[in-house]
């Protein structure tokens, strides 16, 4: 356990963060599950979203994001959804 005054505090920080990249991270397995479960454009969408907001979050690195929603893209054309270009 902390003792100094701002130990305890960035413990309670920590505690604070973890808890809210936890719920992202649950979201992205979810968008992620919906999809593959049932693979359409909208759950697609919906799935690249999530993984571009853990990036702009700096919860997952960019690279990482990119290579998780090529690997998203390609299970969508192997299933046969109908890939829209977006303007």
């Amino acid at each position: 356990m902390p003792i100094i005054k701002s130990a305890k505090k960035a413990a309670r920080q920590a505690e604070k963060r973890t808890e809210h990249n936890v719920e992202i991270k649950k979201d992205i397995k979810a968008a992620v599950k919906a999809f593959k479960t049932k693979p359409n454009a909208k759950n697609l969408a919906k799935a690249q979203s999530e993984y571009d907001k853990a990036v702009k979050k700096d919860l997952l690195k960019k690279n990482t994001a990119a290579r998780r929603k090529a690997e998203l893209h390609a299970f969508a054309k192997k299933s046969g959804v109908k890939l829209t270009k977006s303007k």
